[in-house]
């Protein structure tokens, strides 16, 4: 599989815009990219499942790899597109946000199941890298923002830097957050993702955000 360009990976929102044929191909092979892999998903069942033929297809994506780089960029477009939008009132509430922009981050890890994640893994070590590039800057700009916000606002602990919490939150998502260790340690996606945060979150919180987050174990849990 050719290795897609590294500047479009990174700069995923600066894309040109999709025509209509092309999103419903790209919303089609990401429904089934992240649930059971790309490896086992064929071109033409693409085709087949949207009642198109196989050369209006490839006219939108001459190969799978270029068609798994559009799902992704699509992917990271939304994240970042949900993320923006909790920052735009973070403001306003620092607890209130945090708890929003723990959620979205949940709800996005939950779509890329571990077929996905080992196909990359194994056929193109390179984007897997790249993926996780991704990953690690969306934790550092958006969760590095809140902790600061939090720390003014008094429910995270001042005497712990946000750059060291963000640092140890990014080496939890590492060290669990990956097929072989989810299986290893007989966890569902959502709740390694919800263990590591309320791990975190406990340590760096002061007692007024915890006062403030009550609920917020159980919202992860449940």
């Amino acid at each position: 599989m050719a290795t897609p360009s590294k500047h479009l990976i990174r700069a995923g929102s600066q894309t040109r815009r999709l025509s209509e044929t092309a999103e419903r191909i790209v919303a089609a092979a990401r429904a089934h990219f992240f649930a059971h892999g790309f490896r086992s998903v064929t071109m033409d069942d693409l085709a087949a499942e949207l009642g198109m033929s196989k050369k209006t297809l490839y006219a939108q994506f001459p190969s799978k790899s270029e068609l798994l780089q559009a799902v992704l960029l699509a992917k990271f477009r939304s994240i970042e597109t949900d993320l923006d939008a909790i920052m735009a009132c973070s403001a306003k509430d620092a607890s209130a946000a945090l708890h929003q922009l723990l959620a979205c981050m949940q709800r996005h890890t939950e779509e890329i199941r571990p077929p996905f994640v080992r196909d990359i893994r194994r056929e193109n070590p390179e984007l897997f890298e790249l993926v996780e590039e991704r990953r690690r800057d969306l934790i550092q700009r958006y969760f590095g923002t809140i902790f600061d916000q939090g720390r003014r606002a008094g429910i995270i602990r001042k005497d712990i830097s946000s750059e060291l919490i963000v640092e140890i939150l990014l080496g939890a998502v590492q060290a669990v957050m990956n097929p072989a260790k989810i299986e290893q340690l007989g966890l569902e996606p959502k709740t390694g993702y919800g263990a590591i945060v309320s791990v975190i979150l406990d340590g760096v919180m002061t007692e007024k955000g915890r006062s403030k987050s009550a609920d917020w174990a159980g919202r992860f849990r449940a």
